[in-house]
Order: structure tokens, then C-alpha cells, then sequence
């Protein structure tokens, strides 16, 4: 491991994990995968584990840990075999409570950030929307002012835990005037009335629940409203760079599961009278594809440790996932080849990994999206600034 941000610490961390997702998570994969639902009992384990608090403060029940315990979260979690499991933990983790975290007064944080670090509250961030996609700025999901109420009416897509969350964290217009600065973050119980959400049929991910989610005139009481109104589109941006840069590492590490696996497979698969891993045109392709994910993890790397420093990584994070997620495709893509028809099968884990890999470049923003803000960052000098400077 990289001693460079990787202390004797992180190492027993990363041990205790792979044996609780041995133990407790990896028996209940092939069923998770199949009925596209995962046992509300795991949560409780990863939380009283303290899995789910990592990078959280002491004070609401979690570990106050560095971003380099949350990498170790990450890569492991890719390596169980369901992207989709993966998904569910950190949309939750790493999308929904970082809002809590950062925008939720003292109350939310009680009510809701606690529970969630507990594993006795799922989350679910809604942003993405069925005519908009990546822009954001275009939403139509829309929050009027009502009394001691903002009344909300929109629909909200591919909402990761969408279906069994007990709270969502919503991003709507509270002034359509002003366009992207007219868009507000609230927390929404899922007990309200007016919300319904529809389990989407996926490519990939099958264990997580993925929603479509429409709201009909539900009432959220003022006190929901998160940081400042119309703050939100900004309080997105700055986050969307930690999104970025978590699908970067879930990148590398599923990239890197895949080549272990292969090679593993290549030493024991003989063809012509010898072990396949003899033949130079599969041994360096494998290894251009190595070099490449290391390439990709030391800049993800690189990147964790100035944002755990504080430091704005917008850029560096957006550049991490753009590559990263194309790298991942590519070698798993050659290293299903390797396995032949094999690779095809859904009892190898290849097939699956193919699968799951390809939301990569989709969400979080999808690549095209990712090079766009890289154009004008670095040919048209737009400098992006964080909504709360530290």
C-alpha cells in the first residue's frame, strides 16, 4: 500500500473491512443482485461498525477519520462483487449526509445526520431530473412559499436509494427568474404526503434501488429549507467535486479488481500446451492497462490529499473521474476478452463488473458534461469558486 498517505492505522482498518464485508455483506450479495433489494439489517452493522461516520464529527456519533479511511471504504467495496451494493452505501454516505453535514442546522443534524450514521436512516439526494440530466441549472422541480411551508412539485430521476430512503435531500427552485441562482436544497421526509417513487430497471447496479420520484404539492415545513435559499446550485458545485472524485476511486479500484482477477484466471487457463499468461499480445495488453490504472490512482490519490487539506479541488476531481471512468471501461472491457466466453458468464464476476462499470462515465455528471466544465476552466480561464470558503 501507498505509504505516501497510507499509515499502519489505515492498514488495519482496511483488514477489519475486508473481514466484515467477508462476513457479513458478500453472503448476501447474489440475493441483494437478484431481487434489486438490500436488507435494511446491514445498514445497522455498517453503522455500529462505523463505517458510515467515518469522516464525520465525533460529536454526531462518528469517527472524525481522514478522506484516506474513506478511500479504503471505497476501493473495498469494489472489490465484493456489486457496484450496486457499493452505490447504495455511498450515495448515502457521501451525497445525502454531506449535505446534512455541511448545510443542516443543529436540529437536522440531530434528527437526521445521527440516525444516518447510525444506519438507522437511509438518504437519498434528488437532483438529476427527467428533462434535464446533468444540467442542473435547468431544473423544473420547484418550491413555493406558503405560509410556514415551501410547497414542492416536480419530478426528480435515477435517484440512487430513491425507493427505501426514509429522507431525501432535494435541490428545487425557489425563483425560476434567476435560473441557477434560484435553486435551494431541502430535506424532505419520505413519510410526507404527495411523494411517489418507481423502481427503474437498470443495465448494471442491480442491488441498489434506482427511483424515479415525483412530488405532488408535498409540504416541507420551512425549517427544511438547508443553508441559504437560493444558495443551492452553489452548495452543489462544491460538492459534486467530492462526488467526482469518489466515482474516480470506485473507478480505479474496480479497474484494479478486474486486472487481479485476470491475471489470477491467465495463470491457471491453458490453451495451445501452456498457461495463457506465456502469450506476449494478452501480456502487454495487461500490463499497458496496469499502467494506466496506476497512473489514475495516483493522481486520485493526489487529489484526496489536497482535498482533505481543504483545498478546492474542483478541477483535479472532474479531471480524475473524466479519466478514470474511461480507463476502468477499457480494462475491464479487455479483461472480459481475456476470459473468453467465460468472461460472459454471469458465475465470473467479469460480466457483472462490465456492467456496472459502464455508469461510470454517466453519472455524477456524464464525461461530455465533465469536458465541458474542463473547457472552460482551462481555455476560457472561469475560475469556479466553493460556496463556503474554510
Amino acid at each position: 500500500m501507498n505509504s505516501a498517505y497510507f499509515s499502519e492505522e489505515h492498514d488495519l482498518f482496511r483488514k477489519s473491512l475486508k473481514d466484515f464485508l467477508q462476513k457479513e455483506v458478500v453472503p448476501h450479495i447474489a440475493k441483494w443482485e437478484k431481487t434489486g433489494t438490500i436488507e435494511r439489517f446491514i445498514w445497522k452493522k455498517f453503522g455500529d461498525m462505523g463505517f458510515l461516520g467515518i469522516t464525520y464529527p465525533e460529536s454526531y456519533g462518528g469517527l472524525n477519520l481522514d478522506l484516506f479511511y474513506m478511500v479504503i471504504l471505497l476501493e473495498e467495496l469494489q472489490k465484493i462483487k456489486s457496484s450496486g451494493f457499493a452505490a447504495a452505501i455511498w450515495a448515502h454516505v457521501y451525497l445525502a449526509m454531506t449535505h446534512l453535514n455541511a448545510e443542516g442546522d443543529e436540529r437536522i443534524k440531530k434528527e437526521y445526520l445521527v440516525p444516518s450514521i447510525a444506519g438507522e436512516k437511509i438518504g437519498a439526494l434528488c437532483i438529476s431530473e427527467p428533462f434535464g440530466g446533468s444540467d442542473v441549472a435547468g431544473m423544473r422541480t420547484n418550491a413555493i412559499k406558503k405560509g410556514d411551508k415551501y410547497i414542492i412539485n416536480g419530478s426528480k430521476t435515477f435517484i440512487t436509494n430513491g425507493v427505501y430512503a426514509d429522507y431525501y435531500v432535494v435541490a428545487a427552485k425557489t425563483d425560476p427568474a434567476f435560473g441557477n441562482k434560484g435553486i435551494s436544497i431541502f430535506l424532505m421526509d419520505t413519510s410526507s404526503k404527495g411523494i411517489s417513487a418507481t423502481k427503474l430497471d437498470k443495465l448494471g447496479w442491480r442491488a441498489s434501488d434506482t427511483a424515479e420520484i415525483a412530488f405532488d404539492n408535498v409540504e416541507v415545513p420551512f425549517e427544511n429549507l438547508m443553508g441559504e435559499e437560493n444558495k443551492g446550485f452553489a452548495y452543489i458545485m462544491q460538492h459534486f467535486a467530492l462526488e467526482r472524485l469518489i466515482m474516480a476511486i470506485n473507478a480505479h479500484a474496480r479497474a484494479e479488481y478486474a486486472l487481479d482477477y485476470t491475471i489470477d484466471y491467465m495463470s491457471s487457463r491453458e490453451a495451445f500446451g501452456t498457461t495463457i499468461n506465456k502469450f506476449q499480445a494478452l501480456r502487454h495488453t495487461l500490463v499497458e492497462h496496469a499502467t494506466e490504472v496506476e497512473h489514475c490512482k495516483i493522481f486520485n490519490y493526489a487529489a484526496v490529499a489536497r482535498l482533505d487539506k481543504g483545498e478546492y479541488v474542483v478541477k483535479e476531481a472532474t479531471m480524475a473521474k473524466l479519466k478514470s471512468t474511461k480507463v476502468a471501461d477499457e480494462t475491464i472491457y479487455s479483461c472480459l476478452q481475456m476470459l473468453g466466453g467465460y468472461g460472459y458468464m454471469e458465475e465470473y464476476p467479469l460480466a457483472r463488473l462490465f456492467r456496472d462499470s459502464r455508469l461510470g462515465p454517466i453519472g455524477g455528471g456524464t464525461s461530455e458534461i465533465l469536458k465541458e466544465i474542463l473547457s472552460k476552466m482551462i481555455i476560457d480561464k472561469q475560475n469556479y469558486e466553493p460556496a463556503v470558503k474554510k
